[in-house]
């Protein structure tokens, strides 16, 4: 049974930014500042081998949380403890047993071969010469490195260098993973390759991935549980299918008839959108069974489809009702 293993106990946390507009001579030397709280007592704990997809609009609190965990920052108030650690005070002896991919800051050395940057960090984390070659060789066969490895990483695609990073923080074995934005600006294929080899790492491995995204589709391959954050505070936390069940309750069922149709007053309210002889219903769940065969006698349909609303949607849905 999977044992809890990251802790966020009642955790705050609040900085001092100087009051915009303050001006004169007096202000360069003295600045009135207010008190900014980013995060408002976080609580959740994870378990040993759950792949989280940690989610929020920016300025939500999501890299400040990570910042905590990942001992950066410490908090204002409560505790934070992963492995049981305290990340930033045993900061030093807690990085040998966690790995970071920051999407849009290198882990790597941008003049240097990337063979030469592993090997860097084999020395950083004093690893055994035949478990680092092993597991390098690995890495390289799945991501299809050995062609990179003579390259200096600024000369690599945004793709290619991705695929280096992530690989950079997995050698040393980490129990606990955390990706900020890893498929940012990528393209389709180099995103699936990536999100194919995490999904590897967490269920052949059972490492703790926490993942912050805005990309959905990273949400809806990978994770099982989302955490919701906004405005520093948790507003979802729990299973990725129980908050589609919750507020997916529509579906859009897109009908292309062959000739003009009457649509009866009966399921007027139920078009979305009309086009020509296309027409898009908006159905719930519950009255897509016994609706959808009376549509489709309305006239002679050459083409069908169903289009489930989409995370992003249901995101926007509950930021929506957040704000109301």
């Amino acid at each position: 049974m999977s044992q809890p293993i990251i802790h966020m106990d009642s955790v705050s946390k609040s900085f001092k930014v100087p009051i915009k507009g303050q001006t004169g001579l007096k202000s360069l030397f003295y600045r009135k500042n207010t008190t900014v709280d980013v995060l408002k007592n976080i609580n959740f704990t994870i378990n040993e081998g759950e792949f989280i997809g940690y989610i929020g609009p920016n300025g939500a609190g999501k890299s400040t949380s990570i910042k905590l965990l990942t001992g950066i920052l410490y908090p204002t108030e409560g505790n934070v403890r992963v492995l049981d650690f305290d990340p930033h005070k045993q900061r030093y002896e807690y990085t040998y047993n966690i790995g970071v991919v920051f999407g849009q800051r290198s882990l790597l050395e941008f003049d240097i071969p990337v063979i030469d940057s592993f090997l860097l960090y084999k020395a950083i984390y004093e690893l055994d010469n035949e478990k680092f070659q092993k597991r390098l060789d690995r890495f390289a066969d799945i991501l299809q490195l050995k062609e990179l490895f003579h390259i200096p990483v600024r000369k690599l695609s945004l793709g290619q260098r991705m695929r280096c990073e992530i690989a950079a923080s997995l050698l040393h074995n980490p129990s606990v993973v955390f990706l900020d934005e890893p498929t940012i600006g990528l393209d389709a294929l180099a995103k699936q390759e990536i999100r194919s080899f995490l999904k590897q790492i967490n269920e052949n491995e059972n490492v703790t991935i926490i993942l912050t995204t805005h990309d959905m589709g990273d949400i809806e391959e990978l994770c099982e549980r989302v955490i919701f954050i906004n405005e520093g505070e948790i507003i979802y936390d729990g299973q990725l299918e129980t908050l589609k069940n919750k507020y997916a309750t529509h579906k859009d069922i897109e009908i292309v008839y062959s000739e003009h149709v009457d649509i009866p007053s009966e399921y007027q309210h139920l078009v979305k959108s009309s086009n020509s002889h296309k027409y898009v219903f908006n159905v719930t769940y519950s009255e897509a069974v016994s609706v959808v065969p009376e549509l489709l006698k309305l006239g002679n349909a050459h083409d069908v489809a169903i289009h489930e609303l989409r995370l992003e949607d249901i995101i926007k849905i509950i930021y929506k009702n957040q704000s109301a």
